[in-house]
């Protein structure tokens, strides 16, 4: 399949998956600043549809949906401009990301949910932007199947990742000897175990760097953030969990290293900011002027890194372990994540316990090291009840059937 590249005579044309999220609305920036070159097709919501209402009054795309079926019937059909087909229900995505209109789709739902549109998207050949690391953590070698087998292109969108995909153009897995994530270290880096037993979700959603939503504020505090990373990379590029590591560097300035068998590392260097993963993830192969700032030198005064504390953090390595043994571990490991975080959001659970819960749930499972798309989402489902009945009682699990 011939995929488009972005030029004057026709721009590029795009869907965005979770368009009223954080990811979403720096993807209509990058979009706003470039009509040139990319045109906004078609935007998809869970359920925020006066915010969606108003994407489409500023854009005019073709399509919108509405995925909540309460809110597609609650919904004011006169706040979207005439242009814009109102579509609803979770088949609605499948119909927009196949459209023979859409070049590429951004999937920049948050957690597991994002699998179902990106799946439809690679399916129907599409180049897809990937915000959704959840994808790749629950069914990596199944999604990396499936874009193969129909010809889709799959960009990441997450800095660290696009970071190493900028570095590794014009080679493999096999020049490679180690890929390296940096992570920001979060709100609480420097703490220790027992300066996080009384941590509020306030205190956890205090990012130092980067402006997300609550759900992946709180990945970055717990650092399963860079574990679910760790297990993106793993499939994305196609390289064992030993050649991926993490280093904590909090000016987030530098967002991957890869080195080469011969010695030499290459790093990609921007400042914190998502719309130029989303830029590139886009424009690719083409490179032009965006809305993000530019790196001022002047400013750097230091770079600093150091190890991360993986004693106090131990998410990082549930990461390491998903990432090694594959399987039916990145959607139990995800899902137990998911539903331990929003305990955590309500008070339910203290903020250790989110990583504790997970290592339970993980221990507990029937793993199976060829699981298929069905057993995957049997298992998630699986996992979130699981996580319900840890958090009432703080007993062991009951094990997956």
């Amino acid at each position: 399949m011939v995929h488009p590249a972005p030029s004057k005579s026709r721009p590029r044309r795009v869907a965005i998956l979770g368009s009223t999220g954080s990811v979403g609305t720096s993807a209509l920036d990058v979009i706003r600043y470039l009509p040139e070159h990319l045109e906004l097709v078609g935007v998809a919501a869970h359920s925020k549809w006066e915010q969606l209402a108003e994407q489409c009054q500023a854009f005019k795309p073709r399509f919108a949906v509405i995925i909540d079926p309460n809110a597609f019937e609650r919904a004011d059909r006169t706040a979207f401009p005439r242009e814009t087909e109102l579509l609803g229900g979770p088949d609605a995505v499948n119909r927009l990301v196949s459209d023979p209109v859409v070049d590429v789709v951004l999937s920049a739902v948050v957690g597991a949910a994002g699998l179902s549109g990106t799946w439809a998207a690679l399916d129907a050949g599409k180049t897809v932007a990937l915000a959704n690391k959840e994808t790749l953590v629950v069914g990596g070698p199944l999604v990396m199947e499936l874009a193969a087998k129909r010809g889709a292109k799959l960009l990441p969108v997450d800095s660290e990742h696009s970071a190493v995909f900028q570095a590794l153009t014009g080679h493999t897995a096999d020049d490679v000897t180690r890929v390296v994530l940096t992570a920001s270290g979060g709100p609480f880096r420097g703490k220790k175990t027992r300066d996080l037993e009384a941590v509020t979700p306030q205190q956890a959603l205090r990012h130092p760097t980067w402006q997300m939503g609550p759900k992946i504020t709180v990945d970055s505090a717990t650092l399963m953030n860079k574990a679910l990373e760790i297990i993106e990379a793993r499939w994305l590029f196609d390289l064992p969990a030993s050649k991926i590591d993490v280093i904590v560097h909090p000016e987030s300035i530098v967002h991957s290293f890869v080195e080469f068998a011969d010695g030499s590392v290459l790093a990609q260097l921007s400042p914190p900011d998502m719309r130029l993963p989303i830029q590139i993830a886009f424009m690719h192969p083409i490179r032009v002027d965006g809305p993000t700032k530019k790196l001022d030198w002047r400013t750097l005064s230091a770079l600093h890194f150091e190890p991360p504390d993986r004693e106090t953090f131990p998410a990082l390595d549930l990461g390491f372990e998903v990432a090694a043994r594959g399987g039916t571990c990145g959607a139990v490991l995800n899902a137990a994540n998911e539903a331990a975080v929003a305990g955590f959001l309500t008070n339910a659970i203290a903020f250790s316990d989110i990583a504790r819960c997970c290592r339970a749930i993980l221990d507990a499972h029937d793993f199976d090291p060829r699981p298929t798309l069905e057993r995957l989402l049997s298992l998630d489902r699986w996992a979130r009840q699981e996580v319900a009945s840890w958090t009432r009682t703080r007993t062991s699990v009951t094990p997956s059937p």
